[in-house]
């Protein structure tokens, strides 16, 4: 037999992807609550628009990364386009997921028949649109130019028949007589071989001219808990499969997420390929106590249906991430097709918040963990010698004897108790902390202006160090070094 000489031709993202300086957004090595990204420890902060980025031609994402990087935030969500939202849905004003007539696109190219509801032809699902997927790796490749990292929501539940009306796989949408599906909480499941292969080449397909970015990962599903548990569950850990085996034959790896559950769930028996543990309105962030034995990062990646107001989202983002959580991503209605730099007005009535100040209140959050070294702290609430009064609360993030962060919620927002700022004539609580013998350098954070007040602790003996503050309104933040 003659010997044969096999020439094997990677297509051309792949060879691309050789090339990359750094490898995908990963578990940091010395410590798995948090990431590595770019050669340094991270977490993740964001204040994103509502998901539509990529789907939604009218929207101008250049114009919005420039925000998000202005303000110094490294993290957004976009959905892939399987699940599209009409006008009005949710009450949300300007819904970057609703397209406007004609302006939607998606991984599948369009037929030669009229007759999608959201306007132009049908889709043939055997075609992929190229202008699509062109579109899904720029908004990426820019994201990454401003070191932002992209979590790309691959399917999303249908909450109703009418956002499976408008998806590309119902039965009315495509040229491909797929089975119809009139229950649209079949359509996530293992029920239907058809939609199920549709699914996997979709997947297969974004992953494959994906995988040279860094800035990236990949969430199975937004909010599937709404859907059928038992089917979903099913589905669920079926395309977690799909994705690690995908990326088992590509040269790099990214991140898995799961969004687990709106509040708080204990999670069990996780699925190994599964990396980071997304919740929804994580508030009070009793989750990620309940979830900081399984050593990876967990999340809050979507806020909202807590009033308009600053201050629900941005003590919602301090309580999480200095319980010990690694990512914390507002859900922005500021962020419109047309508004892209986020200066739409969010008015009464919306279902969340938004604004150039909670974003502004955001990048205060982001610099002071850029300043500390939290990959060797932990939550260590023990440290804290007595309650705080009333409703207030108190937690503390520590790497004993170097450096100690501790963030005092007064705001009431758990008892329903819409508190304006008032700093000036806040309350002056007493702290207890347990210090280690040493010299400190204490500094108060004034968390709405990012004011800080700067003062000694000289000579500490060790054992509990009485701290006074300032006048606090809705909440206070508080940084000690060695």
């Amino acid at each position: 037999m003659k010997n044969k000489t096999f020439i094997f031709i990677l297509p051309l993202v792949l060879l691309i992807s050789c090339q990359n300086k750094y490898t995908p957004l990963s578990l940091h090595p010395d410590n798995q609550h948090y990431f590595l990204f770019r050669g340094k420890p991270t977490i993740l902060i964001g204040s994103t628009e509502h998901y539509g980025a990529v789907m939604n031609l009218d929207f101008d994402y250049i114009r919005y990364l420039d925000e998000l990087s202005n303000k110094g935030l490294n993290v957004t969500r976009t959905f892939s386009g399987v699940y599209v939202e009409p006008q009005g849905a949710f009450g949300i004003a300007k819904n970057t997921l609703a397209p406007a007539k004609e302006k939607f696109i998606c991984p599948w190219a369009r037929s030669n028949l009229p007759g999608y509801p959201g306007g132009g032809n049908i889709f043939d699902l055997t075609k992929w649109d190229e202008a699509y997927f062109e579109r899904l790796k720029d908004f990426i490749a820019e994201a990454g130019k401003r070191n932002i990292v992209v979590e790309l929501d691959l399917f999303s539940n249908f909450y109703d028949t009418l956002q499976w009306k408008l998806s590309p796989l119902h039965c009315k949408n495509n040229i491909n007589n797929v089975e119809a599906i009139l229950d649209q909480k079949e359509v996530l499941s293992l029920r239907h071989p058809g939609i199920l292969k549709i699914q996997e080449e979709m997947v297969r397909k974004i992953l494959t001219e994906c995988n040279y970015f860094d800035n990236l990962y990949y969430e199975v599903c937004n909010e599937p808990y709404f859907g059928d548990l038992k089917a979903l569950d099913s589905w669920e850990k079926h395309m977690a499969d799909v994705i690690a085996d995908a990326e088992n034959m590509l040269p790099h790896k990214h991140l898995i997420s799961q969004n687990i559950q709106n509040g708080s769930f204990k999670i069990e028996n996780p699925h190994p390929a599964v990396s980071i543990f997304n919740f929804h309105y994580a508030k009070p962030p009793v989750t990620v106590e309940m979830n900081y034995g399984l050593n990876k990062p967990i999340g809050d990646n979507e806020t909202g249906f807590n009033g308009i107001e600053d201050v629900h989202y941005r003590t919602e983002a301090w309580d999480f991430i200095t319980a010990g959580g690694a990512l914390f991503n507002n859900l922005d209605y500021s962020f419109t097709a047309g508004n892209e730099d986020g200066s739409f007005v969010v008015t009464p009535g919306q279902p969340g918040g938004g604004g150039i100040t909670l974003r502004n209140q955001l990048k205060i959050l982001k610099t002071v963990f850029g300043e500390i070294d939290f990959i060797h702290m932990k939550p260590s609430d023990y440290l804290l010698k007595n309650s705080p009064e009333g409703n207030s609360t108190m937690r503390i993030l520590a790497e004993e004897g170097e450096q100690y962060l501790l963030y005092l919620n007064n705001s009431k927002v758990d008892k329903g108790i819409n508190s304006e700022s008032n700093r000036d004539n806040g309350t002056t609580f007493e702290i207890s902390i347990e210090l280690s013998a040493g010299d400190y350098k204490g500094e108060w954070i004034d968390t709405e202006s990012g004011l800080r007040t700067p003062f000694p602790v000289r000579d500490h003996k060790g054992g509990p160090h009485n701290f006074k503050t300032p006048p606090v309104g809705e909440d206070l933040a508080l940084k000690i070094t060695r």
